[in-house]
């Protein structure tokens, strides 16, 4: 059996983290990024309004929660992030598990996402440079995809990007089967990230994978900053699709942000 990931505020510090609050609602924040002058936040299922059980911070799903209850979370997630001149205008996507990037140009374009009763635009990433956006995705299994887009819109060098990799199942806990296996061996030649937990089987570090593809993007590794919280040991913090589903039903969203600060 994996052991529970137990965190420390000072070792999130160390990785880069810190914790914010306002209202019961908590994000996970990723320093080196707010420094840089990029508002950013990872969500936790604290302080909302959905029956997940009870009291949740669902972010998405609109197919398993009612759009008050999402709504309403995603404005009291919003007042994490208040300041500036004018609110800010979450950017969301519905995610399709594919490889298509979403550019926002401006506060116009971000606005349908949000407002709707329902995400309608089909995606897995989103890029923009426009003060006041908040670029949110539910999960991130695209980052050198979106990272060739900032190149080719924004000219953007790989090298002085910063990246924060949040709360994700771990290592510890992740089990795959021989397919999945298979597929990681062949993209991730010579890369050690399996540990072996049955026949046929063995926990992979998507973490690790994620961070390998962005170095061999041209990332530099000292400018990528992962958040150390398993989201499958701390389901007291997060929601965890894997831990929960067989035994709630139906599970909450977790959503990643983050924006330009208005200037």
């Amino acid at each position: 059996m994996p052991i529970e990931m137990i965190i420390s505020d000072k070792e999130l510090e160390q990785a880069g983290f810190y914790w914010r609050e306002l209202e019961g609602v908590q994000a996970l924040i990723c320093a080196p990024l707010e420094k840089a002058g990029f508002a950013n936040g990872f969500s936790t299922r604290l302080g909302g309004t959905s029956p997940m059980p009870d009291g949740a911070l669902n972010l998405a799903g609109f197919n398993e929660d009612s759009a008050e209850n999402i709504l309403e979370n995603r404005r009291r997630f919003l007042k994490l992030f208040a300041g500036g001149d004018a609110p800010w205008a979450l950017a969301g996507c519905w995610q399709v598990h594919g490889s298509a990037v979403r550019l926002i140009n401006n506060l116009s374009e971000a606005k349908p996402a949000e407002d709707a009763r329902g995400d309608t635009v089909y995606c897995d990433a989103i890029v923009s440079n426009a003060p006041g956006v908040l670029a949110g995705v539910k999960l991130a299994e695209v980052a050198t995809k979106a990272l060739a887009r900032m190149t080719a819109e924004y000219q953007s060098n790989p090298r002085e990007v910063c990246v924060a990799i949040g709360p994700a199942a771990g290592a510890c806990c992740y089990e795959v089967g021989t397919d999945v296996i298979e597929a990681f061996r062949n993209s991730f030649p010579g890369q050690n990230l399996f540990a072996e937990t049955r026949m046929d089987h063995a926990c992979i570090d998507l973490l690790r994978a994620n961070r390998a593809q962005l170095i061999s993007a041209g990332v530099n590794q000292n400018r990528i900053n992962i958040a150390p919280l398993c989201t499958m040991c701390r389901t007291d913090l997060f929601f965890s699709y894997r831990r929960e589903k067989t035994v709630q039903g139906k599970v909450g969203r977790l959503m990643s942000v983050i924006g330009r600060k208005n200037e």
